[in-house]
């Protein structure tokens, strides 16, 4: 058992933790602030590789390993959690499910544009009433001559706003429940039919934008279907089990930032003639926040390498995503408590945090949805 990081994975989380400093810290309120899409950053992050971190090089990306596309998302998502969002996504829900299923030819179209970050992806498959219950989408693709005609509305996409692609699921045989969906690789500047209708206002993550997307009547080519008719389903319960891996590590950096800034203020802050941190109850809490971020990680790295060696990696993934997303969210409530009134304002970034905090508890399978899946690997003997 080996806890130590291979050179290559060292050096991909010294480089990443040098540009979210430098590069991504300085501007993370300002962004926070205008909700303003990072795209200049996105573009030094794609020189870096950082976009398709784990994508072989034939198909533009870095040809790295997930435990380097997590100490990655770590680091930026310590400078800003909507940037390392934006990287997640790309990553794991968009070109994880186009290098997985698509035809080498696909690939070449579809993946390595935003591998190599020239152009970014996302995932369209919530709607209004298919969250938790993935089952029950109600977009539709027709088959109609050479190609798909696609109708639905998409809501609380990731990226949306910003996408060039995006990998959708719709519904492609009425009345046989999961088995008659299927994935489409779009590309939504030259589909007709396709508009973005809004984009939320919401508590955190400003940065990054979440789109309501709609398609009327909105045609595709044959070649966008991705694998066969009816395998949707199957395909997108494994991108959701590659994308949390992605959301636990946003929610580590969002803690580790938590604990840092924390403890930095703590050290000066001075009650009763002497440091907070002198106080055992101010120890118990970076005791607390230390160890349960420890272990976050921890359990991240042991679903990356599961996925890295080919080996089921469900249970690993909803275990990491579900605890981490947990431990940030009591890390920052616990930062906004040591801080105080500061805490509670915008002069410090704690307040953001436990904003964006709150996200990863939702979004890529709610931790109500982790435990039903955690528990049906369990007694399924996985």
């Amino acid at each position: 058992m080996d806890f130590e990081l291979t050179e290559e994975q060292q050096m991909v989380k010294d480089m990443a933790r040098r540009f979210a400093e430098a590069e991504i810290k300085p501007v993370a309120a300002h962004l926070d602030e205008t909700h303003e899409h990072p795209g200049e950053i996105i573009k030094k992050m794609a020189e870096l590789k950082f976009m398709g971190i784990a994508i072989p090089e034939e198909y533009g990306g870095g040809g790295m390993d997930y435990v380097s596309y997590v100490v990655a998302v770590i680091e930026i998502s310590k400078a800003c959690a909507s940037t390392g969002g934006i990287m997640s996504y790309n990553n794991s829900l968009y070109c994880f499910p186009v290098l997985t299923f698509g035809t080498h030819e696909q690939k070449l179209k579809y993946l390595k544009p935003a591998a190599s970050g020239d152009v970014i992806g996302c995932y369209a498959l919530t709607e209004a009433g298919a969250g938790s219950d993935p089952a029950s989408l109600r977009a539709t693709a027709i088959k109609e001559g050479d190609g798909w005609v696609i109708n639905g509305e998409k809501k609380f996409i990731s990226n949306g706003n910003v996408a060039t692609f995006c990998v959708m699921a719709a519904v492609t045989e009425k009345g046989k429940g999961y088995k008659g969906i299927s994935s489409f690789v779009v590309d939504l500047e030259n589909t007709p039919g396709f508009k973005v209708s809004r984009v939320e206002e919401k508590l955190g993550i400003n940065a990054t934008g979440t789109a309501e997307m709609v398609f009327e009547d909105a045609h595709v080519p044959d070649d966008a279907l991705l694998g066969n008719p009816g395998e949707g389903f199957r395909q997108m319960l494994t991108t959701l089990d590659s994308a949390r891996i992605g959301i636990a590590a946003q929610a580590i950096g969002i803690g580790r930032s938590v604990l840092e800034e924390a403890l930095e203020y703590a050290k000066t802050r001075v009650q009763f003639g002497k440091p907070i941190t002198s106080f055992q109850g101010i120890q118990w809490k970076f005791a607390d926040m230390s160890t349960e971020l420890d272990a976050a990680e921890l359990l991240t790295l042991r679903a990356a390498w599961l996925e890295d060696h080919h080996k089921p990696f469900e249970k690993a993934a909803a275990m990491a995503k579900m605890y981490s997303s947990d431990v940030a969210m009591r890390a920052s409530v616990e930062g906004v408590q040591i801080l105080g009134g500061y805490g509670y304002c915008k002069e410090y970034p704690m307040e953001r945090h436990m904003r964006d905090a709150k996200v990863t508890q939702i979004y890529e399978g709610t931790n109500e949805i982790m435990r039903v899946v955690i528990a049906n690997n369990l007694i399924k003997g996985r």
